[in-house]
């Protein structure tokens, strides 16, 4: 484990992380081995997560691959009985996993549309209820919100307004837990250097065309920031500014100026 005098996130126990295969979960587990942390690593490429795993356990650390796919209703209940099943003691949770879906909503895929909340809003929300009831002596969650969470969206209607939900119920939870062992954090990048804007079908748009921050960055950025106790950790000084710059424009106008970045180019 790292040093006593280095700040570590939670109690510096097994960390959980959701969709650890690529982009920012991929860099968040390393980020947590290199601080000493064992991982658990959920996502459902059992090759990248062979890989990874075995590339972690070479800095002196446990790393647990668990192949599961979590978009399903009962995904949440699946993945904690298997942590209780193989004797796993979580210590931190981070809630990673997600996707977008891109276009106008009356054109959507229903499907789609079900999946993203399932990901992005009910996966997050039931970890963590049922994690808490292990973190008697101590814990952390760490949550993936976004800027994009601070405003509404068009063409992102339904990946905004998730990632808004987020940011919202792990500011009141940090507060409801302020007296407890427990911290909650959410960290709220803007655009990544990540696949996903190629999966969500965005790539032509033009916020798919701005990486504003790489995965590395993101990770050691929520790492420190859960470490230090901050409750919403905003990488990046342009990001910050734009969330400030939101938060005293008309909405109006916010509507609009969202809907011209999310537009095709």
């Amino acid at each position: 484990m790292s040093g006593s005098d280095v700040p570590v996130v939670g109690t510096g126990g097994t960390a959980l992380i959701t969709g650890a295969s690529a982009g920012i979960g991929k860099s968040l587990a390393q980020e947590f081995a290199a601080r000493g942390h064992d991982v658990v690593l959920v996502a459902r490429s059992e090759r990248k997560l062979e890989r990874l795993a075995a590339a972690l356990e070479t800095r002196g650390v446990t790393a647990t691959p668990i192949v599961m796919d979590l978009d399903h209703a009962a995904a949440a209940e699946a993945l904690y009985e298997e942590v209780l099943d193989r004797e796993l003691d979580i210590g931190v949770l981070v809630n990673n996993v997600g996707v977008g879906t891109y276009g106008p909503f009356a054109e959507s895929d229903l499907d789609a549309e079900r999946t993203q909340l399932r990901l992005n809003v009910m996966l997050p929300v039931e970890l963590t209820r049922l994690f808490l009831d292990e973190f008697d002596d101590g814990g952390a969650v760490i949550n993936v919100g976004s800027v994009a969470g601070f405003q509404p969206g068009p063409n992102l209607a339904g990946y905004y307004a998730s990632k808004a939900y987020i940011n919202s119920f792990s500011e009141a939870l940090a507060e409801e837990l302020r007296e407890t062992p427990v911290d909650v954090t959410v960290v709220c990048p803007g655009p990544v250097d990540t696949e996903f804007q190629e999966r969500a079908g965005m790539a032509d748009s033009m916020v798919g065309s701005v990486a504003s921050n790489t995965p590395e960055a993101v990770a050691t950025a929520a790492y420190e920031g859960a470490a230090a106790g901050e409750t919403v950790v905003i990488p990046r000084r342009s990001m910050r500014l734009i969330d400030r710059l939101v938060r005293v424009t008309p909405r109006c106008v916010v509507r609009r100026v969202a809907a011209l970045v999310n537009r095709g180019r």
